[in-house]
């Protein structure tokens, strides 16, 4: 495995205009240490803009084993908690009667 200290490059830019490019906006980019070796926070209006963006970055070969997370503010979880209670009365789970 190549060593990334034999030619350091600073990604952020290339990142920003990535995330940018597909409708979001970069909020921070840090270089990690441990189990992944850095993390962005971005903001996009939708999913299919960070879908896009992580799989546009995928497909280079140059990142592997990315995880993403959704956060929601307070009342946008609030929202999708009521969703969720009318979508489980209308739900069977398998093996149920």
């Amino acid at each position: 495995m190549r060593s990334p200290c034999a030619n350091p490059e600073d990604r952020a830019e290339a990142a920003t205009k990535l995330i940018e490019a597909a409708g979001g906006k970069m909020l921070a980019y840090y270089v990690t240490l441990g189990e992944y070796d850095w993390l962005i926070v971005s903001e996009f209006p939708d999913h299919q803009g960070v879908s896009a963006s992580m799989l546009t970055a995928a497909a280079s070969g140059g990142v592997t084993d990315t995880k993403t997370t959704l956060a929601m503010t307070t009342a946008e979880a609030k929202k999708v908690f009521a969703a969720t209670g009318k979508a489980a009365a209308a739900y069977r789970a398998p093996g149920a009667g």
